[in-house]
């Protein structure tokens, strides 16, 4: 493509200015309109009101409640399979992290941990990543947190182990056979769409509130990644290199066992530090649904706005993450770089050393089963008659709460402007234009706008969504929830852009920025609340600017590799053309990459719509809210299981306008191209 086509068809296609003026006479109207009705047929409910439907899924979940354990389908499958899942996590526990066969502390003690870690960060990874295990788990040690951090490894490595069982088998099912893919992928995008709050209702009413609950959702959310990226492994094999092994005979078993899966084997490891990263989320999360470990601490420090202890507890949950993350990421080089040769030297060095390995970790689990000191992680050493402190989570509470204070105190005018700022000017404007619009108006905008952005589907999407939407009684707090996701989504996407860019065009600026990128990406959802609580206190702001933080690295780096992905020739013609380096971004880069900054919205307004969700525990309010309070309230379990619906619902609308707004801003690349 020449400069001269790209600026071309940077100017502007018919069909293109065509929707812009559309979307411009549908939020005139929208507004004109309001401005005359506003207050009128708003569908309001107040938050401690109920609706028939409410009311119907209390009733069930009495009703279920009581048929417990007499219902067939209860008593012969949804019982099993919380008593199996409740098994399985008890298990782990007793080994790493609760009392065991009546000893006092678990089978395996934190030295016997720590051993086993770093030994297994060293085999399948490299020694770096076990000097990593090592350090960052004595650290969690040292914060005083060692007991609630492996209840929530125990949870994890349930959820990951039941996750891996199902979701290789399928996600190699699903590569080898296209029809099975195409069946499979509906249900994969569905459990990767809806926001994790939303599988913790419906699940407590099949399985109780409990850590089967935690294990049965981590399960669930955690199982799509490995899924897609070993379907994705399995079809990149080279067609040549199947061919090739079925001239010599081999049956597809054969070329399955000894070709595909051994070629794709980097590819799947992948796939499980996807699956391990999202449990690791996920398991915090279901702390509220009763799931042991460091979300417990977490909840219950932002609830009371303890700003310290959630940052303490928030810490070791970011250490695990980034432990386990890089541990994988280990294991993947080593399984790329497995078919290279290694001198004989290096295998009888790496024998003995192994055995060595497994000696000491032997010796250190015996001793953790033996000894109290290396049992249960000590909080003080004695030398020479001195008591030496080991307590490092007191400190870290007492240094974060002084700050938290003292940001707060000199910091207050500052954030309070930003505050109020983006309060007044963004949320509360498009908030009062969505929920106080007469509901029909709100509607019948919605639907336009889905109709010429994303086409005549994504408008029946949105409408059938809609509708539903005003069936679960919690069309105001569906509009106010909509409305957090809209301004986080333009946010995140300024962001992308801005910093897309900068790294797009600049190798060293992409050095810089990629490595943050990608650790802000490893922490767990939860962690980003606690920094912003400190800053702004709880309120609907707080959880905007959190779900920013949460869905800008995502966007950023989609938009990067789309600069990125700018023919350089093209854009070399256009600078020996006379163009400026911002006629160059506007005018050529940001044009041609215009299919991949919708993809960046899609992905963004999924993140957002995650942590506006979860942002209810700190003010968030809207669908976020019901949902916590009907975890908290048994007469609002009703209400919260249909602000979980709407949730899917709003994700659907949303997903499926950018999907569509995003082919055709392909169609039209591949047209003008």
């Amino acid at each position: 493509m020449t400069a001269a086509t790209a600026l071309a068809g940077a100017r502007g296609l018919p069909s293109r200015l065509s929707r812009r003026s559309l979307v411009a006479i549908v939020l005139v109207a929208w507004i004109a309109l309001f401005t005359a009705l506003r207050g009128h047929n708003t569908l309001s409910l107040a938050a401690s009101d109920v609706t028939g439907l409410h009311t119907r899924l209390n009733d069930l979940n009495t009703s279920v409640g009581a048929d417990r354990n007499s219902n067939p389908l209860f008593l012969y499958f949804f019982n099993e399979i919380q008593v199996g899942a409740t098994h399985l996590v008890t298990f782990f526990q007793s080994l790493i992290s609760q009392p065991s066969s009546g000893r006092p502390l678990p089978l395996i003690g934190w030295l016997g941990v720590v051993a086993i870690l770093a030994f297994l960060s060293w085999i399948f990874g490299s020694p770096k990543a076990a000097l990593l295990a090592l350090a960052g788990f004595l650290f969690i040690g040292f914060q005083g947190l060692w007991q609630p951090a492996m209840d929530t490894l125990a949870l994890t490595i349930a959820a990951v182990l039941v996750s891996l069982l199902i979701g290789i088998p399928l996600g190699v099912w699903a590569g080898v056979s296209r029809r099975f893919n195409a069946i499979l992928t509906p249900f994969l995008d569905f459990m990767q769409i809806m926001p994790t709050f939303v599988y913790l209702a419906p699940l407590t009413l099949l399985f109780l509130i409990g850590p089967a609950t935690g294990v049965i959702a981590t399960l669930i959310y955690a199982m799509p990644p490995v899924i897609r990226i070993t379907a994705h492994g399995i079809r990149s094999v080279p067609k040549e290199t199947l061919e090739a092994a079925e001239s010599l005979g081999s049956t597809r078993t054969q070329a399955l066992l000894k070709v595909m899966l051994p070629m794709a084997r980097r590819t799947i490891v992948i796939g499980i530090n996807q699956t391990i990263m999202a449990a690791l989320a996920m398991v915090t999360i279901a702390a509220l649904v009763a799931a042991p470990g460091l979300g417990q601490t977490v909840v219950q420090a932002l609830e009371s706005q303890d700003v310290g202890t959630a940052f303490n507890a928030g810490l070791a949950i970011v250490v695990i993450a980034i432990v386990l993350d890089r541990v994988t990421t280990a294991a993947s080089v080593r399984v790329e770089s497995a078919h290279r040769e290694v001198s004989r030297r290096e295998a009888r060095l790496r024998r003995p050393l192994i055995a060595a390995g497994a000696a000491v970790t032997a010796a250190a689990i015996y001793l953790s089963y033996t000894y109290q000191l290396a049992a249960s992680f000590p909080d003080h050493l004695n030398l020479s008659g001195h008591r030496i402190s080991l307590d490092l989570g007191s400190q870290i509470v007492r240094a974060t709460t002084a700050a938290s204070n003292w940001a707060q105190r000199n910091l207050h005018s500052t954030t309070d402007g930003i505050k109020n700022v983006v309060t007044y000017h963004g949320i509360n404007p498009l908030q009062t234009l969505l929920d106080s619009s007469p509901w029909w108006l709100t509607f019948a905008a919605i639907v336009s706008l889905a109709l010429i952005i994303g086409g005549l589907r994504a408008a029946i999407t949105a409408c059938i969504c809609l509708g539903l939407i005003i069936a679960t009684g919690l069309w105001q707090d569906s509009m106010d929830t909509l409305a957090a996701t809209l301004l986080a989504t333009v946010l995140v996407m300024i962001l992308g852009i801005v910093i897309g860019v900068w790294m797009g065009r600049s190798n060293r600026a992409d050095q810089l920025i990629r490595p943050l990128l990608d650790a802000a990406q490893v922490m767990p959802a939860f962690v980003y609340l606690v920094p912003f609580v400190a800053l702004f206190a709880a309120s609907r702001f707080t959880g905007v600017i959190a779900a920013v933080v949460y869905a800008a690295p995502v966007a950023i780096k989609i938009v990067a590799d789309g600069i990125r992905g700018v023919s350089e020739t093209t854009v070399e013609a256009a600078r020996a053309a006379g163009s400026s380096t911002w006629q160059i971004i506007t005018k050529v880069q940001l044009p041609m990459s215009v299919r991949t900054l919708a993809l960046a919205t899609n992905q963004g307004i999924i993140y957002v719509l995650a942590m506006v969700v979860v942002a209810g525990l700190v003010g968030g309010g809207a669908l976020g809210f019901d949902v916590v309070a009907g975890f908290a309230q048994s007469s609002l379990f009703g209400k919260g299981l249909a602000a979980g619906g709407a949730i899917v619902l709003l994700g659907i609308l949303l997903d499926r306008t950018t999907q569509a707004a995003a082919r055709r801003a392909d169609a039209s690349a591949h047209t003008f191209g």
